[in-house]
């Protein structure tokens, strides 16, 4: 069984910033993408940042230049560093991995979700 256990959301003004952070647990071989979705009140999840094992990237375009995703393939964890944070940005936080080859086969894995709220 893998678990993805998820970390860093909380209240933050606007203008501040935050860092999630994602730990894959369980018998994993190795991850093929990990990355962040959100779902604001009322709005369909969506991607906010993807990475692959090798390193590529993709960002939602209304966080390009604020937000900067990374991960560790020796430890399973990524990282989202968010800064210049809007209230628009107010969500709940799902960190998930895809191709996750484990002893039982191909999985897709989705954490429980982390409140972010971006508020004076």
């Amino acid at each position: 069984q893998v678990q993805l256990v998820e970390s860093g959301g909380g209240l933050v003004q606007p203008g501040g910033s935050l860092r999630l952070s994602c730990a894959a647990a369980g018998r994993i071989f190795s991850i093929n993408v990990m990355g962040w979705y959100r779902q604001a009140p009322g709005k369909q999840r969506e991607l906010v940042a993807v990475i692959t094992n090798g390193g590529r990237t993709n960002y939602a375009d209304s966080v390009k230049g604020r937000f900067t995703i990374s991960r560790d393939n020796a430890k399973n964890t990524v990282l989202l560093q968010m800064n210049s944070l809007k209230p628009e940005d107010t969500a709940v936080y799902y960190c998930n991995a895809r191709g996750v080859v484990t002893t039982s086969g191909n999985l897709e894995v989705w954490g429980q979700g982390t409140l972010v709220t971006v508020s004076s």
